[in-house]
């Protein structure tokens, strides 16, 4: 194995004591090994570095370039192992995340300011779309992503499950009515969306167990934003998560509707990233200060904080 650094490490202290005895010594090494390695060096390099006599070993020309050039490199060396360990402590870089456009709008945005605050050095590459990306591909570092998780050797950090609920606006209901029953959905314009995995179908409490009902409606959206804001116009009713359909519940703007037929209709979200033993320190960084804050959030939201 090539190691011309540690051969380095071992001329360099025998010169600065100016012996092989005590240069071993401090080395824990023996002085017939200290020897031959600085004998390997001479041999590769087809020059002498040393002087050798009884009294103290002397540098040849050759000998005071290389150690010259030796010292920088190692203190190089040195500097660059500093400044990456420094860099991992103060958690610098560009992290790459991906998430639902909705909950990185409520959820995630409303806390980069103080996780700028506390890492100033880490830049965010925020991407929001309601897609599965695939994080190989895509260099991405964290996805959090909303529904459930295929099978998958990324880690998965749970962040919560949120309530749906459907919701539409008070105009809507005065122009087409309350749905009472599940049946009366065939009756409503049911906002959905468009995803590959997406299928027009509600799943639904009746009678006590849980069935799909199939809607149908006017509009298909990649995201839940689109929906949400179509649902405040007046359009139809939307089925999301409540984190989501709170603010404009809170203000008016939506009225949940069917809530009995809406228990048990959950929607888990997942931090999913690359792990491993070497997650970059920036990503850990931004995952254990974003990740509890997120499920504070959820869970202020579902008790109505």
């Amino acid at each position: 194995m090539d190691n011309r650094v540690g051969e380095m490490q071992v001329f360099l202290r025998v010169v600065e004591v100016g012996n092989f005895s005590e240069a071993a010594r401090l080395l824990m090494m023996t002085p017939s090994t200290v020897s031959k390695l600085i004998g390997r060096i001479e041999t590769r390099l087809g020059v002498r570095l040393l002087e050798r006599s009884t009294r103290r070993l002397s540098l040849t020309t050759e000998g005071q370039i290389y150690y010259e050039k030796s010292l920088a490199l190692i203190g190089e060396l040195d500097e660059l192992e500093k400044g990456l360990s420094r860099g991992a402590a103060t958690a610098g870089g560009t992290i790459r995340v991906n998430v639902s456009v909705a909950f990185g709008v409520l959820g995630l945005e409303p806390l980069l300011p103080a996780f700028w605050e506390a890492h100033p050095n880490i830049v965010v590459d925020v991407s929001l779309s309601d897609e599965i990306i695939d994080l190989y591909l895509d260099r991405t570092d964290i996805a959090f992503r909303v529904g459930p998780l295929q099978d998958s050797t990324m880690i998965a950090r749970r962040i919560g499950a949120p309530r749906r609920k459907i919701v539409a606006s008070p105009d809507y209901l005065r122009r087409h009515g309350e749905p009472r029953t599940i049946d009366e959905l065939a009756h409503h314009n049911c906002l959905g969306f468009n995803f590959r995995r997406s299928t027009p179908v509600w799943p639904l409490k009746e009678r006590g167990r849980i069935v799909d009902r199939a809607v149908s409606g006017s509009l298909l959206a990649n995201n839940g934003e689109t929906v949400r804001r179509m649902a405040v116009a007046g359009v139809g009713l939307a089925r999301l998560g409540d984190y989501h359909a709170r603010p404009d519940i809170t203000a008016g703007r939506l009225v949940e509707v069917l809530s009995e037929a809406m228990v048990g209709d959950d929607e888990p979200i997942h931090a999913l990233y690359l792990g491993g033993p070497r997650l970059p320190h920036r990503v850990r960084t931004f995952l254990d200060f974003i990740c509890p804050r997120m499920q504070a959030f959820l869970e202020g939201e579902a008790a109505g904080a």
